[in-house]
């Protein structure tokens, strides 16, 4: 791919939810932003969300005092990851009273009110349970708990009283591009010569030699797309991109070729929240021919290649390459096409509303006692409008004879979909594998549909009430990009390809 850099400028895009106002005709008609999804007076709804805020201070100002722990990193760890998904949550919060407060606003998300109220509330939710089992077994939890507890039955309340909203736009054509995406990023990401703002390369010539120090010159709370081009090479280092980093984008010279790599571990002192090599806050972040390496190996057990937290984001092209929990999509909505993930016990696991299109699943040889889960989901409330949805994918293992199942449940309401993939023989013919004896059996919601291969044989698999065949292309549909993502409404101005429906 060959790129030039000239004098570096930023690029003139406004980030997804300008869209608001390019397309008012297609978002009023598609999904109207309006309070009609709310079940209570839009007053009572944000006194209860202010109401949340408050718990979350008084966390805050307990944890606080715990982050000078001597000699205590497990301690030290989980109360800093605890702290930062609270600000998280803070920030999430003034969102949600935002876009009540002003639903047509220029910058309330995708402009579908309902969707994006769920899918931050669902990270408020999400947050503070990571945040509990990180403090899980510390002598600080005893002291929050109460807190952390009433936050969660707050946020259940609030995302009861949203309506979900069932207008969709959908498409019969394939490969197109979403209409949430702007021109100028779908130029960028399908372009063979781009213009970045910054460049690192390890050798020196470029602005940066390292992508921490490129992501802490972007600017914060960015209205344009500002691209940092990372040049082929082995970057070894744990990069995190800020909650005010918006509408980055990171350009790499290709999967097998730029690499962001580390090796934090849960056995060596980390939470799996804090083991990410790469972790991502800023709303809008896109990535394009580039890995994320957890080198830790599987006698480590949890530890991240990646982890987001982004609201909208997209992963083009990208590797993602672990063992125990490579690929953490925590919160939001994503969407990753032509991924390639590989990954042992649970390797792609959290609580997004993310789809998979186009992606190579792999199933890597772990421990020798190891049975391989392709995913463990984590929606714990009906309400949230969280799971993963894999399309077009093809689900294999490095070796058939490894035992491999396409998920199991890490929460009540674990929620996974796999329909038009294939499968190896790698894949066991009961398909799905339980976490602890009968959990979640009627409470999870894992489906199939128009699968091919011989791993997608149907005859034996698992008869757990929570368990689905689609028979009927309108149960799958609601699993698409256009829907389940409300991908037409942000993915066109990413500039990348994807099928909008089945």
């Amino acid at each position: 791919m060959a790129l030039s850099f000239k004098k570096p400028f930023s690029i003139a895009t406004f980030i997804f939810f300008f869209l608001l106002l390019s397309l008012p005709h297609f978002i009023a008609s598609a999904s109207p932003n309006d309070l009609s999804c709310l079940k209570v007076s839009p007053i009572s709804f944000t006194n209860s969300a202010k109401e949340v805020i408050t718990n979350l201070q008084q966390v805050t100002s307990i944890l606080s005092r715990f982050t000078g722990a001597f000699g205590q990193s497990h301690l030290l760890n989980a109360v800093s990851d605890c702290l930062d998904l609270l600000d998280m949550s803070a920030d999430q919060l003034d969102w949600i009273i935002s876009a009540t407060e002003n639903p047509r606003g220029k910058d309330n998300g995708t402009g579908n009110l309902s969707s994006d109220l769920r899918t931050w509330l669902s990270a408020v939710l999400v947050n503070q349970d990571t945040c509990i089992e990180g403090l899980q077994g510390t002598n600080v939890m005893g002291l929050v708990s109460t807190d952390l507890y009433g936050v969660m039955s707050l946020v259940m309340s609030l995302l009861d009283k949203v309506i979900p909203n069932d207008q969709h736009t959908t498409s019969t054509s394939s490969d197109q591009y979403p209409l949430w995406m702007k021109d100028e990023d779908m130029k960028l990401l399908q372009a063979n010569e781009t213009t970045a703002d910054a460049v690192v390369a390890a050798d020196g010539s470029g602005n940066y030699s390292n992508v921490t120090d490129a992501v802490k010159a972007a600017p914060e709370l960015n209205m344009k797309r500002y691209v940092i081009y990372v040049k082929k090479g082995v970057y070894v280092e744990n990069v995190g991109i800020d909650k005010k980093k918006w509408n980055i984008m990171m350009i790499g010279e290709g999967m097998n070729t730029t690499f962001i790599s580390g090796n934090r571990s849960c056995v060596d002192g980390w939470k799996t929240f804090g083991s990410a090599t790469f972790a991502v806050k800023g709303r809008g972040f896109i990535a394009r021919d580039i890995s994320f390496i957890n080198t830790a190996g599987p006698e480590k057990h949890q530890a991240v290649a990646l982890r987001s937290d982004s609201d909208l984001s997209v992963f083009y092209r990208c590797g993602i390459f672990g063992y125990q929990d490579s690929l953490y999509p925590h919160s939001m909505r994503q969407f990753y096409r032509e991924c390639t993930i590989t990954g042992t016990v649970d390797f792609i696991f959290g609580d997004a509303t993310a789809v998979f299109q186009n992606c190579q699943i792999i199933a890597k040889q772990g421990k020798p006692d190891q049975k391989n889960t392709v995913t463990a989901q984590g929606r714990q409330d009906p309400g949230q409008p969280t799971g993963f949805s894999f399309q077009f994918c093809n689900i294999s293992a490095e070796n058939e004879t490894i035992p491999t199942y396409l998920g199991r449940p890490w929460k009540n309401f674990s929620r996974t979909i796999f329909m038009q993939s294939h499968m190896s023989n790698a894949i066991r013919p009961e398909g799905w594998l339980e976490w602890n004896e009968t959990f979640a059996f009627d409470t999870l919601y894992y489906g199939e549909y128009n699968n091919s291969g011989p791993g997608a044989e149907l005859a034996n698999r698992v008869k757990w009430p929570g368990y689905h065949v689609f028979n009927d292309s309108s149960d799958a549909n609601k699993y698409t990009v256009a829907q389940f993502i409300e991908g037409n409404l942000w993915l066109p101005s990413t500039g990348v390809n994807y099928t909008a429906g089945l």
